[in-house]
């Protein structure tokens, strides 16, 4: 498959002098068209760094990254970005917000009827693809937390955006609701055929949803290693419990605790055992 994101030895500094850390060094990787890519790391690593870097959100110190050929040089409508926290609109119901990026777009005095008809079509068409037809003239404080992150989802793939980008979108979900929302996510995927760059702490949520893993190390980020995931292209949640899948799992959370210097130390915890009996 032809290269769609192409980072090239990217670096980001913040601050000077005493106050300077380096966020990442030397980050160099190709994202291939329509593939999905996922990021995992210890915090600090610079996972939301470099996808703000690439959705034009955040300006690199050094190196190139180009999306298509082309250099970054800040946010674009061949990108759009999922945060965390869902950032509706609270004086706007879902149609509404599903709609503004559009609005903005062409500005509410420029926009033709030929393209009124056409941004409805497009969002009663993401509303059905969400499982949103109901909540279509809802309130944003109307609605669970899942329902909220489809409508930010909706709403960002509205202006058919090449690159989709999310950075932890189902972090603040329970356990059942990021299930669903792991297979929403596939499913939109394969439809829409973004390529795709996610951000999460989940290393289980990592590989279900991957082509790759990219695990990234702290101080400063760095790509550590890159995972090929060896499951079928149609996912399944039964797939999380084969010895591949745990196999894999195993290993990743081994690695992100060896460059985080996190592994665990048996002779500091007899000490401590010792230390805690004597109180």
């Amino acid at each position: 498959m032809p290269t769609k994101i192409s980072i090239q030895q990217v670096g980001k500094v913040f601050g000077e002098g005493s106050h300077r850390v380096e966020a990442l060094k030397d980050v160099s990787l190709d994202i291939a068209d329509n593939e999905f890519v996922t990021f995992v790391g210890a915090s600090g690593c610079g996972k939301s760094t470099l996808l703000r870097i690439i959705g034009g959100l955040e300006y690199h110190t050094s190196g190139e990254v180009l999306v298509d050929g082309r250099p970054v040089e800040g946010p674009g409508a061949d990108r759009a970005m999922v945060f965390q926290h869902y950032s509706l609109y609270p004086w706007l119901t879902v149609m509404e917000n599903i709609k503004f990026s559009r609005r903005l777009k062409h500005g509410r005095e420029s926009l033709t009827s030929s393209d009124v008809e056409a941004a409805s079509g497009r969002a009663d068409a993401l509303l059905s693809l969400m499982g949103l037809n109901a909540a279509t003239d809802a309130w944003p404080n109307q609605l669970s937390g899942g329902m909220q992150q489809r409508v930010a989802i909706a709403r960002a793939l509205m202006g058919r955006p090449q690159v989709l980008l999310m950075d932890e979108p189902f972090g603040a979900l329970d356990a059942q609701t990021r299930e669903v929302m792991h297979d929403l996510i596939l499913h939109v995927h394969k439809l829409e055929k973004p390529t795709l760059a996610f951000v999460t702490h989940d290393v289980e949520e990592a590989i279900y949803l991957a082509d790759r893993v990219v695990l990234m190390a702290p101080r400063p980020g760095r790509i550590d290693t890159v995972y090929q995931v060896p499951l079928p292209a149609e996912r399944e949640q039964d797939m999380k419990h084969t010895p591949e899948f745990l196999a894999l799992k195993k290993e990743i959370l081994a690695r992100i605790r060896e460059t985080s210097g996190m592994k665990t130390d048996q002779n500091m915890l007899d000490r401590l055992n010792l230390d805690t009996a004597s109180l």
